[in-house]
């Protein structure tokens, strides 16, 4: 079967040589590790630092892992947990760093064609250095652009300057990719060697800056917005009763679930269950495959998709059909 992962992270290592050669002493900073790959330092915490091992930066070994699944796998490259580095280091340098990351992506493109396909990294910290690196990123045909979880510690994803932005990736008709990050909840998720962050916090993260484009009323302003939210919904979907009940302040229009059902998610997730949940919460055509690879292991998503016993028609939207359509492949 060919089948496309939607949640796939490749990382130039040319970037982060770049990054190191900035030779930062303050957070947030890059440093190498023993793996052959590079730490992500946000702040002397476990909750700050994130490791990445020699097999995020080699595409040709990833897409050799691949092959060993039994089938056709093309992929689309997001950035993760990297994308908050362009937007909380001095903007011109973030301009720069965002700038070689997409000229790396496009490379890529131009290397796998109808095999590979990426998305773009923003300098959010300035709304018009973004704008620009969006330009520049729809120039070199990139298909989708990234968003952190935050604007760093200290600024949500959904602040009033941001507006402008939205209104570009809606008129280009780009999909945007939301991924949690390490900023925020530090304090209540420190400690057991990253295990509470990992395991939930990440969650929480994707969950409260997903409900923020919700509650903001950006989605509403912008109907034609198209928002990936990464790791089957984090908590919105076993929740969306209770946003439905309580968010009644926010005044929007339309309850909070006609929002949260337009998001389009994937299934990485280890259980069975809430992938179910999932498919039954947005719908067959609003999920898509995706392994977080190298985070997790293809073959435990493909089985855990085996569990949950999907329909032929149904497998082959989740595993193909969604993601061409969705990001409108065709078009690159």
């Amino acid at each position: 079967m060919r089948i496309i992962d939607s949640h796939f992270h490749w990382w130039p290592r040319s970037v982060f040589e770049e990054a190191l050669r900035a030779e930062r002493t303050s957070y947030p900073r890059i440093e190498r590790n023993a793996n052959g790959g590079y730490d992500l330092c946000r702040n002397p915490g476990t909750t700050g630092r994130s490791r990445q091992n020699a097999e995020w930066f080699d595409l040709d070994e990833q897409f050799a892992h691949m092959a060993t699944l039994g089938h056709d796998v093309d992929v689309i490259c997001s950035i993760g947990p990297f994308s908050l580095y362009f937007s909380e280091v001095p903007v011109e340098e973030g301009r720069a760093l965002a700038m070689r990351w997409n000229e790396e992506m496009a490379a890529a493109q131009r290397r796998y064609p109808g095999r590979l396909w990426a998305s773009a990294a923003l300098p959010l910290q300035d709304t018009q250095v973004a704008l620009e690196v969006l330009e520049h990123a729809v120039g070199l045909g990139l298909m989708g652009v990234n968003i952190p979880g935050s604007v760093g510690p200290h600024e949500n994803i959904d602040a009033p300057r941001l507006e402008p932005l939205y209104a570009r990736i809606e008129a280009l008709g780009l999909p945007i990719f939301m991924h949690p990050t390490d900023a925020q909840f530090p304090d209540i998720l420190e400690g057991y060697n990253g295990a509470l962050y990992s395991s939930v916090g990440r969650v929480v993260d994707v969950t409260v800056s997903a409900y923020r484009l919700v509650l903001s009323g950006i989605m509403e302003r912008h109907p034609d917005l198209k928002v990936v939210i990464s790791h089957t919904g984090g908590a919105l979907p076993y929740q969306a009763g209770r946003m439905d009940k309580n968010s009644g302040r926010a005044n929007l229009p339309k309850s909070p679930t006609t929002y949260l059902k337009r998001m389009v998610t994937d299934t990485v997730s280890p259980h069975a269950m809430g992938v179910r949940f999932a498919l039954e919460f947005y719908g067959v055509d609003h999920v898509m495959y995706g392994t977080d690879y190298p985070c997790w292991s293809p073959a435990a998503c493909l089985q855990v998709l085996e569990e949950v016993g999907m329909s032929a028609e149904d497998r082959q939207k989740v595993m193909y059909d969604n993601a061409r359509r969705f990001f409108n492949l065709d078009k690159y």
